[in-house]
């Protein structure tokens, strides 16, 4: 096959369709249907699981996994980065973690709590949360090799956005899927209530594989159009994985170097630290501190506001980018985190259905944005060289060891004041911190 030509459509649009192809991992495992399924299977008021010969809160147990999860991405994506782009097969790995994390949405069908079920039910989860950051280590650095500086502001954002789209649309079927299993052959209609509840869950397991199907699927055009890599002929060696950490370091010498950058990375790093940290516990938020009616509203609340911040934030990253070229990256960047900052005040007293909503709304406006800025802000102000994977390697470590923090220092709280509220209102101080490191930066950083 011809290779295309860097900044050329069809490039872009094969780079940008693996955001469509992935995102539904993010939307329908970790935002949406999985924290309702797993707060499922606990009948009981007490929630605890026995796991390595520990007793656990349940969404403690979930806590630490996904922790441990963040850990392993953040060390080992340099290593990785660094052996892709000596070696020159920057998409292979890709694939593999890919495939590693469809395999792990697909084993979910199977996920339980009882003792011997839940190692290879915490394996599966492990999988799909390591095969989607994974991925994306080398998904990210794809966009210098693909675009050209004036192009990776709109290109991220139509990824982003293709992404939302695409995501929305299965989370649509999957929640007709749970809400009306009889419509899908799921239940026959008998049993009543109880019975219908049981079929449910059922449901919310077809909708893993589903996702697992969906990214598999749907990534195969991104792979058959994007280039292997630079090709350099050397072959994978114990000399060559220890490269890995060689590259790390080169690129730390770098980043030392330059200010710009590096003021950006370490601003990036405290900001994307609460945003992530919110992404990631706002479900289970909407569960424990708002009033819902009853158990139905609560399911179907959920997944109407995390619908609300799908479909806002396709129009927040478009608006974004169009900010961004108007006035500047760094500048909309600390508009952005003021928004957050604010959300972060006013989630303290948030407490019913309809400010949840509309908290959510706000939340979906800035959460597009923030993440396309911030990934094209970074590509741009990287210096000219063909080690971009390693770079970029940089950027996925930073805000993976952000997560690991800010999920500690909520979690922390949490159990400390019994409390979400207070978690969340301590993250004001994460967005107060990222908007005076961005104005830091150098003027010269603020790009038109």
């Amino acid at each position: 096959m011809t290779t295309l030509q860097k900044g050329s459509k069809k490039l872009l649009n094969a780079w940008a369709f693996y955001d469509w192809a992935n995102s539904v991992y993010t939307l329908t495992i970790t935002s949406s249907i999985f924290p309702i399924f797993y707060s499922a299977l606990f009948l009981s008021d007490e929630k605890v699981v026995n796991a390595f010969g520990l007793e656990f809160k349940s969404t403690a147990l979930i806590t630490f996994v996904t922790a441990f999860t963040f850990l392993v991405v953040a060390f080992t994506s340099p290593l990785l980065s660094g052996i892709a782009d000596y070696v020159g097969n920057k998409k292979n790995f890709m694939k593999f973690f890919c495939y590693l994390g469809g395999t792990g949405c697909i084993g979910l069908y199977w996920f339980g709590i009882g003792s011997g079920e839940i190692y290879y039910s915490l394996l599966f989860y492990f999988m799909g949360l390591i095969g989607y950051w994974g991925s994306l280590v080398f998904y990210n650095s794809y966009l210098p090799d693909i675009a050209f500086p004036e192009q990776q502001d709109g290109i991220s954002a139509k990824g982003f956005s293709m992404g939302y789209i695409g995501s929305v649309i299965l989370l649509l079927v999957n929640l007709a899927m749970v809400m009306f299993p009889e419509m899908f052959g799921i239940w026959n209609g008998e049993g009543g209530k109880e019975a219908k509840d049981v079929a449910s869950i059922e449901a919310m397991r077809y909708s893993f594989v589903m996702v697992g199907v969906w990214w598999i699927g749907f990534s195969q055009y991104s792979f058959r159009i994007l280039p292997q890599g630079v090709s350099t002929g050397h072959k994978v060696t114990k000399d060559v994985v220890f490269n890995g950490f060689k590259e790390l370091k080169l690129v730390w010498n770098e980043l030392v170097l330059d200010l710009r950058l590096k003021r950006y990375l370490v601003a990036f790093f405290v900001f994307s630290m609460a945003v992530q940290t919110i992404m990631l516990v706002a479900v289970y938020f909407g569960e424990e501190e708002i009033a819902w009616v009853s158990p139905s509203e609560k399911t179907t609340g959920l997944i109407i506001s995390i619908l609300v911040i799908q479909v806002v934030a396709v129009f927040g990253a478009i608006l974004t980018s169009r900010a961004s070229s108007k006035f500047g990256n760094i500048k909309t960047l600390i508009v952005i985190n003021a928004i957050w900052m604010c959300l972060c005040f006013w989630g303290y007293f948030v407490e019913t259905p309809t400010q949840f909503y509309i908290t959510a709304g706000v939340v979906g406006l800035v959460m597009g944005g923030i993440q396309s800025l911030a990934r094209s802000t970074y590509s741009k102000f990287l210096p000219e060289t063909e080690d971009t994977t390693s770079f970029f390697s940089f950027y996925d470590v930073a805000e993976k060891i952000g997560i690991v923090i800010g999920m500690i220092i909520f979690g922390s709280i949490d159990q400390i004041t019994g409390s979400m509220r207070n978690a969340f209102l301590c993250l004001f101080i994460f967005f107060l911190m990222g908007i005076i490191l961005l104005f830091r930066v150098p003027k010269n950083g603020d790009l038109n």
